[in-house]
């Protein structure tokens, strides 16, 4: 069995030879497999160890946003060649005992709601995740990886990299290259393409059914494919609303595939895909009982119709939502956690014009 292990009491500066926080096609690798061997990566959680059980929201200006999403890797896969796709077998995902959830102001699908900085602390035993801040609430584990991704090659760098910045030329939300915390740093850290967005290679896509037994198929851009993973989460609400998950760290196994050429023949699929089996997304005291919903559609604040538009439905299906949690006695920011770690966002129909309806789906067994 090969393995990448890992201090996890140090940052990813302190082990370098262990990993990254930056894409680029000239990041060496820590190791060379073949495809069909078993791969241990052991993880830090998506701050970098930034956040402790001690830490606290007055803490939060002191965060080093530049170290977010060190990854485990990259990892040569023996055969693979630009034009294959890997196939990643997620054969276990290990938690760490201690996970935590926050709100960081102006980051989150609400980001300009909700503003003020929460942060939750959370205890993993048992399957469940419990925290003082947010009392009478465990979630359930479905542990899964929330980053996995092949280096883009060079030409793929400097395509992506333009494209986001027509984006940022034209309003947009996009974190630029920087090297400020790049690990490596030099070149690969200043034009290394960031984490945060997912994009053709993998990434950051947060997909909640990729836990154990689930298969991602990833193209393949540079010899040796340079797969790396991080970012674990011990549960998700599909959506992840207020930016975070319970973040942890993990140790994840996988086994790769190749698939020889089948990337270049399917040049009409510009994203990842996936496979996983229901039950696994679906832990035991999630598959009967209650669910609690709340109906989002796409009225403004004054009452009009902004007419099939999807995310205002989602806005509002995860705020009347909210507000369901705070008639129990929560607070906003609590609700919100609750929401980013426990509710699913779910599409009910985009075919009732004008008013498309996106659903909020929260278990009722998270309050036992």
């Amino acid at each position: 069995m090969h393995a990448i292990r890992i201090d996890r009491s140090k940052g990813l500066a302190e082990q370098p030879g262990c990993g990254h926080n930056r894409y680029h096609p000239d990041i060496p690798p820590v190791l060379e497999v073949a495809e069909g061997e078993e791969v241990v990566l052991e993880c830090r959680d998506g701050l970098d160890g930034q956040i402790t059980g001690s830490t606290t929201v007055d803490d939060f200006p002191n965060l080093d946003s530049g170290r977010i999403h060190p990854l485990t890797g990259p990892v040569f896969v023996k055969g693979a060649e630009p034009g294959d796709a890997l196939e990643v077998e997620f054969l276990e995902i290990e938690a760490q005992p201690y996970a935590f959830s926050c709100i960081m102001p102006g980051l989150g699908f609400l980001r300009d709601v909700i503003d003020t900085p929460f942060l939750a602390h959370w205890k993993i035993a048992d399957g469940w995740a419990t925290s003082e801040q947010i009392p009478g609430v465990r979630i359930p584990g479905a542990p899964f990886m929330g980053i996995s991704a092949t280096a883009p090659s060079h030409d793929k760098l400097v395509e992506w990299t333009d494209r986001e910045q027509r984006l940022i030329d034209r309003g947009g939300m996009v974190f630029p290259p920087d090297g400020a915390g790049a690990i490596p740093g030099g070149g690969c850290g200043l034009k290394g393409l960031r984490t945060l967005p997912p994009r053709e290679h993998g990434g950051n896509f947060d997909v909640k059914q990729l836990t154990k037994g689930s298969k991602l198929l990833l193209p393949v851009y540079v010899d040796g494919a340079l797969f790396s993973v991080g970012d674990g989460h011990f549960a998700q609400g599909d959506g992840e609303v207020c930016v975070t998950a319970v973040e942890m760290g993990a140790t994840a196994a996988v086994r790769f595939k190749l698939h020889k050429g089948l990337a270049a023949k399917r040049q009409h699929i510009n994203a990842p895909v996936y496979s996983f089996r229901q039950e696994i997304t679906q832990p035991e005291p999630l598959k009967t009982g209650t669910v609690l919903a709340a109906m989002g559609m796409p009225f403004t604040e004054d009452g009009e119709i902004d007419g099939e538009n999807l995310t205002l439905a989602a806005r509002n299906a995860l705020l009347n939502m909210i507000a369901l949690l705070q008639e129990r006695g929560f607070s906003r920011e609590q609700a919100y956690v609750i929401c980013s770690v426990a509710c699913d966002l779910h599409v009910s129909n985009v075919v009732d014009v004008p008013n498309y309806t996106v659903s909020a789906l929260l278990p009722e067994v998270i309050f036992g």
